[in-house]
């Protein structure tokens, strides 16, 4: 595209004002382990001499203009409430950034999250070009949209990306494959993108000492379908069968900590089984180092994204025991033991394998180092997929 670029980017709901104030001071996000895209989104603009407006549903309602950026965070309304409400938040806020994309005079509007996407199909017909970025995937994996209001909505998200998008931005082969099936081949560039990382965040990182006690790390949401009840129940069998040489360190925040919390007292495995809270990026490099494996027992009732996990774990050289409910596996397999989705059972013996079996172990931590180095490559990041994305339009 020519002359002087304005783009309107609507993240998810990361805290984009803070990254932005840490940008400013030519610091990455401390908060986030990878490179933010946001942050990405920032340099873009300076590299390109174009104008930005970048719009969150972070739940803090904050607002920053500093030329060349509008910066606002604007949560999304219902974005838990019960179907109705739901679907009503998701057209009310795609109509707001359809006109905030107008008054903006953006040329082009790139998406993540927040709407149906149906509901921005007037900005094309407003001489905005829309390129989805999409970081899940758009149904739960293996489970095709049921009832009839997820169809609805499903047919006129296809009918949107066929006929009102400019390109599309790809996290997963899994996110690519599922927006095939909505093109019905129909010809559209999809460009795909990696999370990327600074390899100083992770140097010096090493295999944790054999003897006990070995350490089983989690990052991530504390929600059901997240697997953290799964988790405990690991915790549970490994306490009935005398396995106290195996313990659970758990990161994050959630709707679910405080009845986890509860029910880690109750089967009395608090001293095994620790719960953390959300930590900073120094206390969560110190996790990684720590474990000896990182598990993501992500529920095939969840939509998942990448999991961004995956690759930390990776390039902190700890192998890790997940599902083909997670789209990473597909980049990391050499290094990951995969059980099928939803088998607590399985996701036990995996840990009991890698603990039991040292030759076995090893080969997935040399897994983990020939997948590193995709993760540190910035032609593969979302920033250098949208400069080429733009340069195409």
């Amino acid at each position: 595209m020519n002359g002087s670029l304005r783009i309107l980017y609507a993240a998810g709901p990361g805290d984009v004002i803070g990254t932005y104030r840490h940008w400013k001071e030519g610091r990455d996000d401390p908060s986030q382990v990878a490179v933010t895209y946001s942050g990405q989104f920032y340099s873009l603009c300076r590299e390109l001499g174009a104008s930005g407006y970048v719009i969150s549903y972070c739940p803090r309602v904050e607002r920053v203009v500093e030329a060349p950026f509008e910066i606002e965070h604007r949560p999304v309304r219902f974005g838990k409430g019960p179907g109705p409400l739901y679907h009503l938040g998701q057209l009310w806020y795609g109509l707001r950034l359809t006109i905030s994309a107008i008054r903006f005079k953006a040329d082009v509007a790139v998406v993540a999250d927040g709407a149906h996407w149906f509901s921005l199909a007037l900005l094309p017909l407003m001489g905005v070009k829309v390129v989805p970025t999409l970081h899940c995937v758009l149904w739960r994996k293996g489970q095709p949209p049921s009832g009839i209001v997820k169809r609805i909505v499903t047919m006129l998200d296809g009918w949107f990306f066929r006929n009102c998008t400019a390109g599309v931005l790809s996290l997963s082969k899994d996110i690519t494959d599922q927006l095939s099936q909505l093109l019905k081949g129909k010809e559209k560039k999809v460009i795909p993108f990696l999370p990327i990382y600074r390899i100083e965040s992770f140097q010096g990182l090493g295999v944790p000492a054999n003897p006990p006690p070995f350490r089983v790390f989690f990052a991530g949401r504390i929600e059901r379908n997240k697997g953290v009840f799964d988790l405990l129940e690991i915790a549970r069998r490994f306490k009935t069968d005398g396995r106290l040489d195996i313990e659970f360190d758990l990161c994050g925040e959630g709707g679910a900590l405080p009845e986890l919390r509860q029910a880690v007292a109750t089967a009395d495995v608090a001293e095994r089984f620790r719960l953390h809270g959300h930590v900073e990026k120094p206390k969560m490099r110190a996790m990684y180092d720590a474990a000896h494996v990182v598990i993501v027992p992500t529920t095939s009732d969840f939509i998942e994204g990448f999991n961004k996990v995956v690759a930390e774990a990776v390039l902190a050289g700890k192998p890790v025991v997940t599902s083909s409910v997670c789209p990473a596996l597909e980049y990391v397999r050499d290094a990951v033991i995969e059980v099928p989705p939803d088998d607590v059972r399985a996701y036990g013996d995996a840990v009991l394998r890698l603990r039991n079996d040292p030759a076995f172990y090893e080969s997935k931590r040399q897994g983990c180092i020939a997948a590193q180095p995709q993760f540190y490559d910035v032609s593969r990041s979302w920033g250098t997929a949208l400069r080429t994305m733009l340069a195409q339009l």
